[in-house]
């Protein structure tokens, strides 16, 4: 029956197609918004579409079919995520918009008459959607909310009116790729001996095109699309003695696992403005920890790229995450008690308008013993 209703769609469509396949969105010719992602199917990583939040269109399989439609000349698909992005504005869009309108003129999405490329999203492994960016930025303390989270409530309000008054150019860091990004339902793994695990949920912008020396009134033109990140936080520090240098960025965001990213991205033109729009909530275990919007912002999205893209060049996948609000777990001034990750926690990050990414959390077991060079546990340099 599936077969039979493909052939008879197949035959609708090549009769009105004029050579003039769908257009993009901005020409109306999306049957329906979309978001991309990347998931096991077959045993193997597939780039797919994710419609309704509830299907996922094996886009390879998907375009075997429409090519053979004689009016659609025959486009690759992208094998990953980054080639996707990279192509997306040369050709790529526009088949995706017409494997969409496919799918959907002829009612191929409704469960009974669903071709074996379309899966429900529960039946296939969700993995990082993009395996794996070049680089992620991090931005710093780019929420006023996030600015000084233990002092007193007025050392809070002096901390914040200082910022407004000098923002300077935002503080971005580098966060490991491969390795450290894991995808929806991936364990979070606190290290051994590491015991002040933390949570910063973050918007991930994700870049489309090349960028150097952009301007953030021209940054908006770079960014492919957006999807929801979790910068995993190891507040242990390091120990005394040695280097002198305390501040140890690598310690505090470098561990394996620390950059959930996910489930999906959101191309832009399916979200709009995050700097009108932006609402971003984390949860543990249930109970809500963070939440913020736009307006709560430092430096906008737009000015970290010209920031990032000043130092070096932006690439197609490279993701820059734009800083997380009050109600991290070091902080006091949201449950007035410090609160770390533990084993069995299971954290919830949020961004209206393009989905929830959920992660456990699990302990490592005791590695095998060292040379005395590497991280020592927290407990046996801090007591409090």
């Amino acid at each position: 029956m599936r077969l039979a209703a493909t052939a008879g769609l197949l035959a609708v469509l090549a009769a009105d197609a004029t050579g003039s396949p769908a257009q993009d969105a901005a020409g109306a010719g999306v049957a329906e918004p979309f978001k991309v992602g990347t998931f096991e199917i077959g045993g193997e990583p597939r780039v797919g579409l994710v419609l309704r939040d509830a299907l996922v269109v094996d886009v390879r399989e998907a375009n075997r079919t429409l090519e053979r439609i004689p009016a659609y000349p025959p486009i690759p698909m992208p094998t990953d995520m980054i080639e996707l992005i990279g192509r997306y504005e040369y050709g790529v869009k526009r088949r995706l918009y017409e494997i969409v309108k496919f799918l959907s003129a002829g009612g191929l999405l409704d469960a009974d008459r669903a071709p074996p490329y379309v899966h429900a999203v529960e039946d296939v492994r969700t993995l990082p959607p993009i395996m794996y960016p070049g680089k992620i930025l991090n931005a710093a303390v780019n929420f006023y909310s996030h600015v000084e989270e233990t002092g007193t409530p007025e050392e809070r309000a002096e901390a914040r009116r200082q910022r407004r008054e000098n923002r300077g150019v935002p503080y971005l860091f580098l966060k490991p790729s491969r390795g450290a990004v894991i995808g929806h339902g991936e364990a979070v793994v606190i290290p051994y001996g590491r015991d002040r695990t933390d949570w910063e949920v973050e918007l991930g912008t994700v870049i489309g095109r090349a960028a150097k020396y952009v301007s953030a009134t021209e940054a908006a033109d770079y960014v492919f699309g957006y999807t929801v990140t979790i910068d995993v936080s190891d507040r242990g520090g390091r120990p005394p003695g040695g280097n002198p240098l305390r501040s140890d960025w690598f310690v505090g965001k470098g561990h394996d696992t620390f950059a959930p990213m996910g489930p999906w991205i959101v191309p832009k033109e399916f979200y709009g403005d995050p700097m009108e729009k932006l609402r971003q909530t984390l949860s543990v275990g249930g109970e809500q920890m963070q939440e913020a919007q736009a307006g709560d912002m430092i430096h906008s999205l737009y000015e970290l790229i010209e920031y990032g893209s000043s130092i070096i060049t932006l690439f197609p996948g490279d993701v820059i995450n734009n800083g997380t609000s009050g109600g991290v777990g070091m902080g006091t001034a949201v449950r007035g008690e410090q609160r770390f990750l533990r084993p069995g926690d299971v954290v919830e990050a949020t961004i209206d308008g393009i989905g929830t990414l959920r992660v456990p959390v699990v302990a490592e077991e005791e590695p095998p013993g060292g040379t005395g060079a590497r991280l020592p546990p927290v407990g046996a340099y801090r007591r409090n």
